[in-house]
């Protein structure tokens, strides 16, 4: 019992430093952005918005922004059709070379950031796309499309194998099965898979630097600032991505977890 006990403090002791270390950096971004000096340092000098009225005055800051949320809303909504697609056709049919096929679909995550950058750079300059804002659309769908892909799956994993084959017996087309089974059961994941995938490419840098050109996002935008300088601004607009991103995968998962307990209750 006190063995137990022990590893059991022992474990949230493991996942609270784990917790610490990968929030800390985040913590003192946010906290040096309420601070007057120009440099981090401690004791801090003063409180000031100072820096968010900055970045709230930027016109660059605010088409990054817009450029950002609209790459990320249309990587979402492309990503997850691709991903529902993807899992629907692993779950549903057997053909030839299907493990070929869904080695390739879920290669894209595998493959370094700068590598795939590079290949999309060389593609879209090669058809005379470089540049535009649905390059880096495409680029981004092209790498969360497995994530999406992955949750619809684990939830087809849940749904009864006779589901479709009742909705068929009982006169349902294969459309209209897909309308009022297999979508209704695959709206927590699918919702999930949408801000999940808006949430990665939001943060996505790599690839939207080498493909976006002049149509910068956020995260390209706040590698333009901290060239050669330090700016407080750069902590500003880190606390605007880090809590739009963490609204998306939370709003995400508490929506799953709310709906999976409607399921199961």
């Amino acid at each position: 019992m006190i063995v137990q006990r022990l590893i059991n403090w022992s474990l949230r002791g493991y996942v609270l430093l784990l917790f610490v270390f990968i929030f800390s950096p985040i913590l003192f971004s946010v906290v040096f952005s309420f601070n007057s000096a120009r440099f981090p340092t401690i004791p801090l000098e003063s409180f000031t918005l100072h820096w968010y009225k900055t970045i709230w005055n930027d016109p660059d800051v605010w088409t990054a922004a817009r450029n950002s949320l609209i790459v990320s809303a249309c990587t979402s909504v492309l990503a997850t059709f691709l991903g529902f697609c993807t899992a629907y056709s692993d779950y549903r049919y057997n053909f030839r070379f299907k493990s070929a096929y869904l080695a390739l679909v879920l290669l894209p995550p595998t493959i370094p950031l700068i590598i795939m950058a590079l290949a999309m750079l060389a593609w879209f300059s090669k058809i005379g796309a470089s540049g535009q804002l649905w390059s880096i659309i495409i680029a981004h769908s092209v790498l969360t499309a497995p994530f999406a892909m992955a949750i619809i799956r684990l939830r087809l994993n849940q749904m009864d194998k006779d589901l479709e084959s009742a909705a068929w017996n009982l006169g349902a087309s294969e459309w209209r099965t897909m309308r009022e089974v297999i979508l209704p059961f695959c709206k927590p994941a699918i919702i999930s898979a949408l801000f999940l995938t808006a949430a990665v490419s939001f943060d996505e840098f790599a690839i939207a630097w080498f493909v976006s050109g002049l149509n910068k996002t956020i995260p390209v935008l706040i590698l333009e600032i901290v060239q050669g300088n330090i700016d407080p601004q750069v902590n500003a607009i880190g606390t605007f991505v880090f809590l739009v991103s963490m609204t998306l995968v939370i709003v995400a998962q508490i929506f799953f977890t709310l709906r999976a307990g409607k399921m199961m209750s």
